[in-house]
């Protein structure tokens, strides 16, 4: 197969927005350079601007973004002489220690750990559960939801356990006749708010202790940071998980939209396909290609355009093909060639008489191979991250590379679908619902795959290992064990578990490499050197002192709630780990000159990073957008004010507490 060359990676062009934004930040470059103390912290400032603007503004992906900084400080090295400094900002032997560090590892770690529970198939048990213990009304069933996806947050990454009960909410919502849109919100912002329960349920918690061992470096003995266990947050994190609950249980009514693009109680798949879509009622037919035929001589793609059907099984006389790699839309259709396709009663009628093909009463050639046990119309999402945003179908020849027939692009209020025509040239968007015919087997083979996320969960497939239950039991607990009872460092305890569910078979090593989103592992690796440029060359320092001339006589309170409103605003146009990263230095230098805890004033900042809900650029919103019909405004007006209690009650339990 030729590679098209849309597939090829092109240099990002700047819209005019992004080069106004260019040229004030290369501004406020040169100012910071004119008035701060050394030329070490002009060039640190200068590069923190850079990645402040890369990320805002999305130049390039987070990661890419990560790496090139990186890199940036590592050449600064060679090019210390030109750039007026002794040597470099990072010494470059040091550069990577972020590939090998306590966090990076302890993520990895817990992302196979989570996978290994998902194979087992304990979430579909979680799914019974709740429909048997929630009934069908939405104060029973959102608790019941929104506190479990919280809970299991707080033991792996919160977008995966966001994408691991997107399928569960998706059977929940078609058997309670409960729109989705009531349902997915408080899931996802739940989700998000049980990442802050322990100590390794978000990024930036797990990276917390490794920057405060660095932090250690740059302070005196006397004011050396303790690191923090796994459940120091935890009552914390369990008020604002609960704060989240009752927030919807009181006011979900008012502020979770209704959006009617899910299937209701009762309704046929057919008729929810055409109600969401906008395809009318289809089946599959089965068709011999006659000699009289004008269809003889096109290719399979010539005849979908012509007549606005889709091929899903072909027979050339050599056997079947349908599914992954099997049918490529170059294919040509001869005299006696057998074609499977998706069309409507009236449409295919017509096509035979048009065309004198022989229309079979039933199907027989393809009777097994599109059984509804092997076979049917599914559901999946492109979410944020995926490789194949801003790709078509056409481009990524989806048909022959995942075994998907495209049939509509669900995508906020608008839909796109096979019989208008260019469903397969639209570029794939975050978000989108994608309707799709494919075999069980490819639809199971996908789920391993993170350019999807698969929403259809009734069919049959046999990936689901429930006799390792037991065993993915098992190495939890004893990673669990190791955590709290032991001094082992926390990425060794978790390794553990990871370990123990490969060895077990729980899961296969391809598997396992599979789980880790290596995207998330590249884009922290590369950021601690950073943040090892901003605490060494005494940047951190200076600027904790700049912000100490403007807040240093208020309240410690007011200053600690300073710290995380920034920290706030900061994960709302980057990562939270990168604004996790910058703002931990800068916080433990506030906290030395205002006289509060330093360590403290660490943890805001990465608990503070979790608060992200105003607008849907954090991953777990981003992914609930597209099933649940979700538009910016309904963000803003359910999020605001949960920003606001998130603000009230963190800063409210960490003067408790500490």
């Amino acid at each position: 197969m030729s590679i098209s060359t849309t597939d090829e990676q092109k240099a990002p062009s700047l819209t005019n927005q992004q080069k106004i934004a260019a040229g004030a930040f290369f501004l406020l470059a040169l100012f910071m350079a004119s008035v701060v103390p050394t030329i070490e912290i002009a060039w640190v400032m200068g590069i923190l601007l850079l990645t402040v603007y890369l990320f805002a503004f999305e130049i390039v992906e987070v990661d890419i973004a990560a790496i090139s900084i990186m890199v940036l400080l590592g050449l600064t090295s060679l090019f210390a002489p030109l750039m007026g400094l002794d040597q470099g900002l990072v010494n470059t032997k040091h550069l990577f220690d972020g590939f090998s560090s306590n966090a990076v590892i302890s993520i990895i770690a817990v992302m196979i750990i989570g996978a290994g529970l998902d194979k087992t198939g304990l979430m579909s048990s979680v799914a019974s559960f709740i429909l048997k213990v929630g009934g069908n009304t939405e104060k029973r069933i959102i608790p019941i939801i929104s506190g479990t996806v919280g809970i299991i947050s707080s033991f792996m990454q919160n977008v995966g356990a966001a994408a691991l009960f997107l399928p569960m909410v998706s059977r929940i919502s078609s058997r309670t006749n409960l729109p989705m849109s009531r349902l997915l919100m408080p899931m996802g912002f739940c989700a998000i708010l049980g990442g802050t329960v322990t100590m390794v349920g978000s990024s930036p918690l797990i990276l917390l202790n490794d920057l405060i061992i660095t932090s250690n470096n740059a302070l005196p003995e006397a004011q050396q940071m303790e690191i923090w266990s796994l459940f120091s947050v935890t009552p914390i994190g369990l008020a604002l998980l609960a704060t989240g609950i009752v927030y919807f249980m009181i006011a979900g009514r008012f502020v979770l939209p209704v959006h009617k693009t899910e299937r209701s109680e009762g309704a046929g798949v057919m008729e929810y396909f055409d109600k969401t879509y906008g395809v009318d009622a289809f089946d599959v037919y089965e068709l011999v290609i006659t000699a009289e035929s004008p269809v003889v001589g096109l290719s399979v793609d010539e005849l979908e355009r012509l007549y606005r059907m889709r091929v899903i099984a072909v027979d050339k006389g050599d056997g079947v093909r349908i599914g992954n790699e099997a049918i490529d839309r170059t294919l040509g259709i001869n005299d006696g060639t057998i074609l499977g396709v998706l069309s409507s009663e009236d449409e295919i009628t017509n096509f035979a008489e048009k065309t004198q093909v022989y229309l079979k009463p039933v199907l027989y050639v393809f009777a097994d191979a599109l059984s509804s046990s092997k076979a049917g119309v599914a559901e999946i999402v492109i979410p944020p991250g995926s490789n194949l945003v801003g790709k078509s179908a056409r481009d990524i020849w989806l048909r022959k590379s995942y075994g998907f027939s495209l049939l509509a692009i669900h995508r906020g209020n608008s839909i796109i679908n096979y019989k208008e025509g260019g469903v397969r040239n639209t570029p794939f968007m975050p978000s989108d619902t994608l309707m799709v015919h494919t075999l069980w087997s490819d639809l199971t083979r996908i789920k391993k795959d993170r350019n999807f996320v698969v929403i259809t969960t009734e069919y049959p497939h046999e990936e689901i290992r429930p006799k390792k239950v037991p065993h993915a039991l098992i190495f939890f607990i004893i990673t669990l064990a190791l955590v709290l009872f032991t001094d082992l460092r926390l990425s060794v305890a978790l390794l553990t578990g990871a370990v123990g569910m490969i060895l077990s078979r729980v899961l296969t090593i391809d598997e396992a490499y599979q789980a880790v989103s290596w995207k998330t592992v590249f884009l922290l690796a590369s950021l601690i050197p950073l943040g090892l440029a901003v605490e060494t060359t005494g940047t951190a320092k200076w600027i904790a002192e700049q912000t100490l001339n403007v807040v240093g006589d208020m309240p410690i309170w007011v200053i600690q709630s300073a710290v995380a409103t920034l920290a706030t605003l900061f994960t709302l146009v980057m990562s939270n780990v990168g604004a996790t990263v910058l703002l931990v230095p800068l916080a433990v230098n506030i906290a030395v000159g205002a006289g509060a805890d330093p360590a403290v004033f660490a943890l805001t900042v990465a608990i503070a990073t979790s608060n992200s809900f105003l607008i849907p650029t954090h991953q777990v919103n981003a992914l609930i957008m597209g099933p649940a019909g979700y538009r910016v405004p309904d963000f803003m007006r359910a999020g605001s004010i949960m920003t606001l209690l998130f603000l009230v009650v963190m800063i409210l339990m960490m003067n408790l507490i500490f």
